[in-house]
């Protein structure tokens, strides 16, 4: 799972879906709405290195899929499908990169 400050991750959700196909997968978002997460494939955390984000290593365990959230406090921005096991890593890192780019273009302009 790969955790963004909400700002970031709704512009990154935004930019996947103008994408072709079906480029993003489910993303959680927490009550408070600090963050989104962004499910990616096992495996993803040993070569994250975006900074501004976190990628939690399941050692294995795993995420069970189903329509209720795997984290208390927490619900889905877009819930789990057959068709959305996971957001591809590089795919989501290249999302995030121009998310920032896009953010920080904007808070300059005021």
């Amino acid at each position: 799972m790969v955790t963004v400050p909400t700002r970031q991750g709704l512009e990154a959700v935004d930019i996947l879906r103008r994408g072709a196909g079906d480029a993003v997968g489910p993303v959680l978002h927490d009550d408070g709405c600090d963050t989104l997460g962004f499910v990616v494939p096992a495996g993803t955390a040993a070569a994250w290195d975006v900074p501004g984000s976190t990628c939690t290593e399941t050692d294995g365990r795993g995420l069970t899929l189903n329509p209720d959230p795997p984290v208390e406090g927490s619900d889905w921005l877009l819930p789990p499908d057959e068709a959305d096991l996971a957001t591809d890593p590089a795919i989501l890192r290249a999302a995030l990169g121009e998310a920032a780019r896009l953010i920080e273009a904007a808070d300059n302009c005021r």
